[in-house]
């Protein structure tokens, strides 16, 4: 039986920060304070290629914090990247800690079609 998903992503899980940085060849996130254009942000940092300042993510609350003063200091799209890159990451986690093989396809559109199977 085939049932369609639709992930609304909040940044909870330290392993798939890491994960999604490992994937897209990011530095490693780093636990840390990071002085953004208007002011400090304590959390995981994560530097997005060619970003000025970081990303801050909050675990424990499922919060991102990040200055890119409209796409001048950083483009958009590299975070959007970044966040499906970490849904992704999440759910085959989540899959494999239950027991689901966890396969993935691209689409023409830049989404991502993500199948969990039971193993036999």
């Amino acid at each position: 039986m085939s049932h369609i998903v639709t992930v609304q992503t909040q940044l909870r899980d330290p392993l798939a920060v890491a994960a999604a940085c490992a994937r897209l060849q990011l530095p490693a996130p780093v636990e840390g304070t990071a002085q953004l254009y208007s002011g400090q942000a304590a959390g995981l940092l994560v530097q997005l290629p060619d970003w000025k300042y970081p990303l801050v993510i909050d675990c424990a609350q499922g919060e991102l914090r990040f200055d890119d003063y409209g796409g001048q200091w950083g483009d958009r799209r590299s975070l959007d990247h970044f966040l499906q890159t970490y849904a992704i990451e999440k759910v085959r986690i989540e899959g494999r800690q239950r027991g689901y093989q966890v396969t993935e396809q691209a689409l023409a559109d830049g989404s991502v079609k993500l199948q969990l199977q039971e193993h036999v």
